[in-house]
């Protein structure tokens, strides 16, 4: 192997984990400290989720977002930042009248989505490209909603991460593509493992990735235990790769993990393999990111 790869730390995700893994950053603060560590350890990108400091649930308060942002950019490590751009898209059905979200529920416009991107101007964020069966609840992101979103996104200028999560979402990534709502070289994101949608395996990796543009960048991730032999398998095949604390909380069995533990794990897997980790400097050249924030300076 000799590719340079693209390695991205998803810090703390949006689930229910806190309670599991005390070391899940929460606050602005620890969810900064959390991204410059993992940069420290070789993380090129940053994937930023926020939390509510008080309950350690997610949170879409774009004033959360906003503080996480400016620690790590004021930092002196160096660190590309992607921002979710999931946003509230759960939806439980209620028993009593499943046409009305029940318990645990959570759903904003493709506008309000988008409000965080378009305030912090990241380098990067991410689209999820479709709705999918969630565990027990169901992630809605309909393919009129997603036009708007990818619209807005493209003007923003931030670069976004196709998240996929399925076939489907390849599919529908490849229709947005295709209608002009994508810029420069698509890059994709291969979210395996997720109950129920594609399993984490080395022939779903196989079969995605010979489903994107010949000009289609991409990475892959594997949830829980998958984490690190997706890492392999998507060094092996040819892509990027993502690790970190909203994927999985364990280095090993019965051993809870930080961010900068799982990256130079990951890292370390990479080393093995014969290659080596982009800088930031050199995934800005590769994926030809344009940082608006710094564009203001």
């Amino acid at each position: 192997m000799s590719k340079k790869v693209i390695l991205s730390a998803a810090l703390t995700g949006a689930g229910d984990t806190t309670s599991k893994n005390p070391d899940v950053p929460v606050t602005p603060k620890e969810i900064a400290d959390s991204a410059i560590k993992a940069a420290k350890a070789g993380a090129t990108i940053a994937h930023i989720h926020a939390r509510d400091p008080k309950t350690g649930q997610l949170s879409h308060d774009v004033n959360l977002f906003r503080e996480t942002v400016e620690r790590i950019r004021e930092a002196d490590t160096d660190v590309i930042i992607n921002i979710t751009s999931g946003g509230g898209g759960d939806w439980v059905p209620s028993d009593e009248d499943p046409t009305r979200g029940g318990e645990g529920t959570d759903m904003q416009t493709p506008e309000e989505r988008h409000e965080p991107v378009g305030e912090l101007l990241p380098e990067m964020c991410t689209l999820d490209c479709g709705s999918t069966n969630f565990g027990n609840m169901l992630y809605v992101s309909p393919t009129d909603w997603l036009r708007r979103q990818a619209k807005l996104v493209q003007e923003s200028g931030v670069k976004p991460e196709l998240e996929c999560f399925d076939t489907g979402h390849v599919r529908f990534a490849n229709q947005l593509v295709k209608e002009g709502l994508i810029d420069g070289d698509p890059l994709f994101q291969f979210c395996l493992g997720i109950p129920w949608g594609a399993a984490a395996d080395a022939e779903t990796l196989a079969y995605l990735k010979s489903r994107i543009p010949e000009n289609g960048r991409w990475a892959a991730f594997g949830i829980g235990r998958m984490q690190m032999p997706i890492v392999a398998e998507s060094i092996l095949q040819g892509g990027n790769i993502r690790v970190g604390l909203e994927d999985n909380l364990y280095l090993k069995k019965g051993q809870l993990a930080t961010n900068e533990q799982l990256v130079d794990k990951a890292a370390g897997i990479v080393e093995t393999l014969g290659s080596d980790i982009m800088t930031p400097a050199e995934a800005r050249e590769e994926l030809n990111l344009l940082n608006p924030y710094r564009k203001e300076d």
